[in-house]
Formats: C-alpha cells, sequence, structure tokens
C-alpha cells in the first residue's frame, strides 16, 4: 500500500462573513491586507498609524476609503467590524483591550502580548465581552498545518516522542531598531522564538517544565536562546531562536512509528515530507503548498478562518485555544527570566 499523505481540510473564502476590517498599524500589515484583499472576501475599510503619513500611503495603496488619526477614532469607527493590531508587541494589549472594550472581534500579530499576564487580561476581556480573541499565528492555519494534525489524529507517527523547531537570523546590532531595543520588545524570543515554541506546543501541549541557555545583552535583550521543554504527555521539544545564528528555520515530529519533517521555513507555506518505517522498509509521502507567488498570499488563509469564526460565534480559535497563546506566552517568559539570571550571575 503506498504511503499518501491526507488531503488538507480548508475553508472556503466565500463561505465565511465578508467582514470590514480596521488596521492598527502599517508594517507587516501590508502583507496582510493585500493577501485578504486579493485571496479571500474580507476588505480593509479603515487604518491607523503613529505616522498619519504612513497611514495615507497605505490608504492609497491598498484602496482603503478611511484613515483614523488615532486608535481611539479606529476603534470607536461603527463601520467596522474587526481589528487588526499589527504595531510592535509592547502596544499589543492596549490596543486589543481598546477594541474589545468597543465591541470589536481582534486579530493580534504574534506574540499576542509581551507576558502571559497580559495575554491572560486580553483572552478574560474577550471572552466576557463574547468577542473573538486571535493571535495572528498564520502557521496554525496553513493547509500543512491541517495535514499535520490529521497524521497526528491518525496515529501514523507512533508516540511523538520528540519535536524539534528552530527560526533564527543574523540581524545587525542596532541599539535603535526594534530587535535590540527593549522598550520595543526586543528579542529573538519574542520575535522569532514564539514560532518554534507555538509549533511544539499544537503538537505536544501543555509543558510542564522549560530550561533555557544562551546569551542576552547588558539592556536585556536575547540575542539567542536554546530550550529544552517537557511536556505533560511526557514529549520533549528542542528549540533554538537567534538574531546572531543563521538558522535552517526547520520543524520536525518524531515518533515510534515515523518522521514528519515541515520544510524551510517551516512558519510559512512551504510543504511536508512524512516517513513511515513499516516492517523493514520506509515510505515517503511529500506534500508542498504552490499556491501563491509569494508566502505572504496564504495570509489570506488565517483571515478566511477568523471571519469563519466570527460567523460561528466563538471566542476564540479552536485550532489555537487562548489558554495555549497564554501557555506559550509562559514558556517564553520563564526563558527569558532564565537568561536574565543567567547574565546577572555570569553563568
Amino acid at each position: 500500500m503506498t504511503l499518501t499523505l491526507p488531503t488538507p481540510r480548508m475553508i472556503a473564502p466565500e463561505s465565511v462573513p465578508a467582514l470590514r476590517w480596521g488596521v492598527i498599524g502599517t508594517g507587516i500589515a501590508a502583507q496582510f491586507v493585500a493577501a485578504m484583499q486579493e485571496h479571500s472576501t474580507q476588505r480593509a475599510v479603515a487604518v491607523t498609524s503613529r505616522h498619519p503619513e504612513k497611514a495615507a500611503e497605505f490608504a492609497e495603496a491598498h484602496g482603503i476609503a478611511s484613515v483614523h488619526d488615532s486608535v481611539d477614532a479606529l476603534v470607536a469607527d461603527p463601520g467596522i467590524d474587526a481589528i487588526y493590531v499589527a504595531t510592535p508587541h509592547p502596544s499589543h494589549r492596549e490596543q486589543a483591550l481598546a477594541a474589545i472594550a468597543h465591541g470589536k472581534h481582534v486579530l493580534i500579530e504574534k506574540p499576542i502580548a509581551m507576558s502571559a499576564d497580559e495575554a491572560r487580561e486580553i483572552a478574560d476581556a474577550g471572552r466576557r465581552a463574547g468577542l473573538l480573541v486571535m493571535e495572528a499565528m498564520w502557521t496554525r492555519y496553513l493547509p500543512q498545518s491541517d495535514i499535520i494534525r490529521q497524521v497526528l489524529a491518525d496515529g501514523l507517527l507512533g508516540e511523538v516522542h520528540l519535536v524539534t523547531a528552530d527560526f533564527g537570523f543574523v540581524a545587525p546590532t542596532d541599539p535603535t531598531h526594534r530587535l535590540w531595543d527593549p522598550a520595543l520588545g526586543g528579542g529573538a524570543l519574542l520575535d522569532a522564538g514564539v514560532y518554534p515554541i507555538s509549533f511544539a506546543s499544537s503538537v505536544l501541549g501543555a509543558p510542564s517544565h522549560v530550561h533555557a541557555v544562551g546569551a542576552s545583552l547588558e539592556n536585556g535583550v536575547d540575542a539567542r536562546a536554546n530550550l529544552v521543554v517537557s511536556y505533560v504527555g511526557g514529549g520533549v521539544s528542542l528549540l533554538s531562536t537567534s538574531l546572531v545564528t543563521c538558522l535552517p528555520v526547520e520543524a520536525q515530529i518524531l515518533g515510534t512509528e515515523g518522521r514528519l519533517k515541515v520544510l524551510s521555513p517551516f512558519f510559512s507555506p512551504t510543504g511536508v515530507e512524512l516517513t513511515v518505517a513499516r516492517s523493514a522498509t520506509a515510505e515517503m509521502a511529500t506534500w508542498r503548498d504552490e499556491r501563491f507567488p509569494t508566502m505572504y498570499g496564504a495570509m489570506a488563509d488565517e483571515a478566511i478562518a477568523f471571519a469563519s469564526y466570527v460567523g460561528e460565534g466563538r471566542t476564540e480559535s479552536p485550532i489555537h485555544s487562548l489558554d495555549e497563546v497564554v501557555a506559550v506566552m509562559g514558556t517564553i517568559d520563564q526563558a527569558r527570566e532564565q537568561l536574565a539570571a543567567q547574565r546577572t550571575s555570569g553563568s
């Protein structure tokens, strides 16, 4: 019998409500808005930014009708159904809470906040208001992620013992850049490390122990981190992130009967390779995502999923719960604390 991979179960773009989106920030938002407006029925209708000229340029580039002069004005706009928070993470808590207070569903770029406490506060506010709150971990909504969920549910890998994942790159050291400025949420763990930590969580569940080693600067920004994380179910993950190391940006799930590799860069639409040991031989099956000319086209997947959940009256993603989002932030909190202690002790 030839080994085959499951077919990804995707939500049809035309089957979900066509939401009117307000956008806070003009950085990664350019890729998100372009993707959802080209590949879905979702539409951005208003934007705001700390820099009015950037907001005006963004609106013109994406055909957005309204430019608001403040976050307060945007979230109060009755012509908006959902808010996309695309600012640096130190602003996420305040902006997300403002959106919720004005009755808006909210999609918040990753990491959802600066700590588990902030993430929990956002989650609790959304639940009390009966509104959808979702972290924009777009990886969870890619077709390859649904294939992975089906492979795990079908037990094709047997008992999963180990997950490995990494995301690192070499960034020029610049104290004024957000990656290196603690006031702007700088550091490898918050910027890139959230991806491998979240990937491992999606496979192994709740963590029971976190051990981190690495290096941080005098200002407290972590330059690199390597984590060994144990989980309640007995699995272990080996995770790496860095702003000073060129890492392969791959992920693997390894079990008693097989292994699954997510091609680089694993957090974006790439593909998977499944290897299963049957009797004396191993069989391999491969699936690749070739839908879009650039990877950011797949950001439409999370916009479609978000709209679907709004239509269903959900207050959180069924495949990326708010409790899990908080737990991932808790892992980052612990790793950052351990690296800070190592720097202070000189170990």
